[in-house]
């Protein structure tokens, strides 16, 4: 046997043994992810098990170096391990900004201290993050941000608001863009960590149309962070910010799959459309889209999968996760409306348990905001036709 070949079989009897069954079962809501934090709210006692024992083992962020919570794996090893849980339909053990867009910056721009601190903490679901970037009157045009913070010697003093911060009413800490030089828009930003139960620190929930509410706005007055807590050089956070932002689109991006956990759309459709006489799908119209889909979702699959290994290898161009960010979630949306019109009249309810207090309905109205969230579809187009495609005038 290879070493690849070993390593697959120990992580498949691994898994076996220690993969609780109940976190082998669909994700049927939000309550099912884990997000860990200093004020964990686990759905039971088996979701903490099951993060405690891949985080001890380096698995919950498993490609990250052993020294920062990791688990020190290679591109090879970390593929294997996905599709080992895939396998068993194992669930993802954390959720967490922390791991999906901080941790990639702090490996890249932070100091050692503070990879040490954090990168640990968020390996361990110790910490939960919210991000701290978008404005009321910055939100595509993000280098306009006008948060600032004043250089105190050994703080600085942050004044200001941001909008749109995903969780930011459950979030421990924030990683903030704040304005540390209003002559220049670009090289005039700075990127700060800090405890969102410092002083001055407040957040009011914004209300949306599906009834849910995980976005902020958050408002600082007078904060003071400790200057130790700056990522990266004074007035250079805009380098910070992009880095991030190409992983946060990835991020995104992977809301065009459904997770291995759950229904696909067929096994949805079955349920409530029927079989006609030859055991397909009784909806000949419904049958053709969803078979659309499925093409679109697997091609897209292929996609996802050519574009991490090219970024792991470093040649992955610097744009691709505009592609991936757009196709990901229009496809994500495509997906939600399927399975409104697989559910008929019923994929409307809104309130009752069967449906689970409407959770289809309620899913399908929060991918309106995919688009958005994240750098808007058409900020996407620009960026595609600018840098990938390279066509004259755009």
């Amino acid at each position: 046997m290879s070493d690849l070949d070993t390593f697959r079989a120990e992580t498949r009897a691994w898994l076996a043994e220690n993969c609780p069954a109940a976190m082998r079962e669909p994700v049927r809501s939000e309550k099912d992810m884990n997000w860990g934090g200093r004020n964990p709210d686990f759905a039971s006692p088996d979701q903490k098990l099951w993060m405690d024992r891949m985080a001890a083992r380096g698995w919950t962020v498993p490609d990250w170096p052993v020294e920062y919570g990791g688990g020190g794996l290679s591109p090879a090893e970390a593929k294997i391990l996905k599709e080992e849980m895939a396998r068993i339909g194992a669930r993802n053990p954390l959720s967490s900004f922390g791991i999906s867009m901080l941790g990639p910056a702090l490996l890249k721009y932070g100091t050692e201290a503070q990879k040490i601190r954090f990168l640990n903490e968020i390996a361990r679901g110790e910490i939960r993050w919210c991000q701290g970037y978008s404005e009321p009157n910055a939100g595509s045009d993000l280098a306009s941000l006008a948060t600032r913070a004043e250089d105190k010697g050994d703080h600085f003093l942050v004044n200001g608001q941001k909008v749109w911060t995903s969780y930011a009413d459950k979030a421990d800490w924030i990683f903030c863009l704040v304005r540390t030089d209003p002559a220049d828009k670009h090289k005039g930003i700075s990127f700060l960590l800090f405890d969102m139960a410092s002083p001055g620190v407040s957040t009011k929930p914004i209300l949306l149309i599906s009834g849910y509410s995980p976005f902020c706005e958050t408002f600082f007055d007078n904060v003071q962070v400790p200057r130790d807590q700056l990522v990266g050089e004074l007035n250079r956070g805009w380098d910070v910010a992009k880095y991030l932002l190409g992983h946060e689109r990835e991020m995104i991006s992977g809301m065009g799959l459904a997770a291995k956990t759950q229904k696909s759309l067929a096994e949805t459709a079955l349920e409530t459309v029927g079989r006609d006489a030859d055991g397909r799908l009784a909806d000949p119209l419904l049958r053709g889209q969803l078979a659309l889909y499925e093409v679109r979702a697997l091609a897209f699959q292929a996609m996802s999968e050519r574009f991490l290994d090219e970024l792991k290898a470093g040649r992955a161009h610097p744009a691709q996760p505009s592609m991936m960010k757009y196709y990901g979630t229009e496809l994500n949306k495509s997906r939600h409306e399927l399975a409104m019109a697989a559910g008929g009249a019923d994929a409307l309810e809104w309130e009752s348990s069967a449906s689970g207090g409407g959770a289809r309905a309620r899913s399908w109205l929060r991918t309106k905001a995919n688009s958005i969230e994240g750098g808007t579809s058409e900020v996407q187009l620009n960026i595609i036709a600018k840098r990938i495609l390279e066509l004259p005038g755009a």
